[in-house]
């Protein structure tokens, strides 16, 4: 049962959507916070300075907010990078070893004795020829 639930565990698909989606959410919020902090108010400075730095005004109503997409993008690449290179990236080499034979797959635990008992039991109850009489 445990054997098989590791299996499912590292099955490629289902580790890269938990790291996908818990640790990118925990990682999107730090990185928003930076964006915000440090990026943004340089893009503003760069784009004209002030409040209205990073936006391009098309009337009296509509503007095009280009400088908090730029933030937006930049906040995506760094989430993204930081996700690829520390958990995907380490995860896909460990099964690539795995593969290849260079990393031991993890011993089994020690089975206890009573349950050894147990499935010597069984072996021999199952090889035991039919017919040859009934346990008393």
């Amino acid at each position: 049962m445990i054997k098989g639930f590791r299996d499912f565990l590292m099955r490629g698909n289902v580790a890269d959507l938990a790291v996908a989606v818990v640790i990118g959410t925990a990682f999107t919020a730090l990185v928003t916070a930076f964006t915000t902090s440090f990026i943004e108010p340089i893009i503003k400075v760069v784009m004209g300075g002030g409040l209205t730095g990073g936006t391009v005004k098309l009337d009296d109503e509509n503007r095009l907010l280009f400088g908090d997409f730029a933030n937006a993008l930049i906040t995506f690449v760094i989430t993204a990078a930081v996700v690829y290179f520390i958990f995907v990236l380490p995860l896909k080499t460990l099964n690539e070893k795995r593969q290849r034979g260079e990393v031991a797959e993890p011993e089994p635990a020690a089975i206890p004795d009573d349950i050894l008992l147990l499935q010597e039991i069984r072996d021999l109850l199952a090889n035991r020829a039919p017919g040859s009489g009934s346990i008393r």
